[in-house]
């Protein structure tokens, strides 16, 4: 099932325009990163070209995702903030405060009924502001958002450092504090300084016991658990074709053990075919039709003088080397 299609829907049908004014105001070629982000100002169509890194910018996020634990402050703020319902699509998932002792039903149960109180506030406060409250032992909010919310091209903030999981299905999902989801919720602009970019090309294929965790794991080993403050990392190259959706997943969840604002993927088959597998398929009709503006201009990739590795701290891998 595809939730919030009619928003999903009205943010393709203004990508390509959005990104044509980006490549205007600032002319060159762009990165995916580039253009989900200067699609997202809040002022609209991009004027100028931002400096990354430096400048502070307001954005209009698509959604907003928030756990039981750090969900109770964004909420009373909320409360307090003179708005009746949310602005975006909002979800609230009870899972961290579920603590892992003796087994799935006995620590559900435990948790039920010690947390009751705030499960019922959840509940409560979400159907009267039109946003959504999942049922304790749903699932890991990270895992539900992937399956359910994220979509490529997407824009969201969550309450959560791993909410940059979602940027296996091409999103930029970056992981906030509760006044900056009670802003998002409230209607208002996000500010945030423009981020820098890290690109890493991923070659070849993964072989024998590798996975995945190996390509993150030999990232944070380079960069360190700081190495990727302030910045987004873009993965490329045709070895990023051939991970699977989760598999991108989990890279980027990882990407927030070194710093990272987030981490993203390119659209590709593999996110279509993950899209279709979790009844989806509108949302991938419509990113295939607007596919070429879901990842980063060819020029960029191409051209080993242009600003992805010219300007921009680029790692690249060979994934036989892992």
């Amino acid at each position: 099932m595809a939730f919030d299609i009619e928003m999903i829907q009205k943010v393709y049908a203004n990508f390509a325009t959005r990104i044509e004014a980006a490549r205007k105001a600032t002319g060159k070629p762009l990165t995916l990163t580039e253009k989900i982000l200067y699609a997202h100002l809040t002022e609209g169509n991009a004027s100028k070209a931002l400096q990354r890194g430096k400048d502070y910018v307001d954005f209009a996020p698509d959604r907003v995702a928030m756990q039981d634990a750090t969900a109770q402050m964004a909420l009373l703020q909320f409360m307090q903030a003179g708005r009746k319902k949310v602005a975006v699509p909002s979800t609230v998932h009870c899972d961290h405060l579920i603590q892992a002792e003796v087994g799935a039903n006995a620590d559900l149960s435990k948790a039920k009924t010690q947390n009751k109180e705030v499960y019922d506030f959840l509940a409560s406060v979400s159907t009267n502001t039109g946003s959504v409250s999942g049922n304790p032992g749903a699932g890991i909010i990270h895992q539900v958002v992937l399956e359910n919310y994220a979509f490529p091209g997407c824009m969201m903030i969550g309450t959560d450092s791993h909410t940059v999981n979602a940027g296996g299905l091409g999103s930029i999902a970056i992981g906030v504090g509760g006044a900056d989801a009670c802003d998002v919720m409230a209607g208002l602009p996000w500010e945030l300084k423009f981020p820098k970019l890290i690109g890493v090309k991923l070659t070849g294929k993964l072989s024998g016991w590798t996975a995945s965790k190996d390509i993150i794991l030999k990232v944070a080993g380079i960069l360190t658990v700081k190495g990727g403050t302030g910045a987004i990392l873009e993965y490329f190259g045709d070895g990023a074709k051939s991970l699977s959706c989760t598999g991108k997943g989990t890279i980027c969840n990882m990407g927030a053990e070194i710093g990272a604002t987030t981490s993203i993927f390119g659209y590709d088959a593999k996110m279509g075919d993950y899209l279709r597998g979790t009844g989806r398929t509108e949302i991938a009709d419509g990113a295939d039709a607007i596919a070429k503006h879901l990842t980063g201009d060819d020029e960029v990739y191409a051209n080993p003088e242009n600003i992805l590795t010219r300007l921009l701290r680029s790692t690249y891998l060979s994934w036989n080397h892992i």
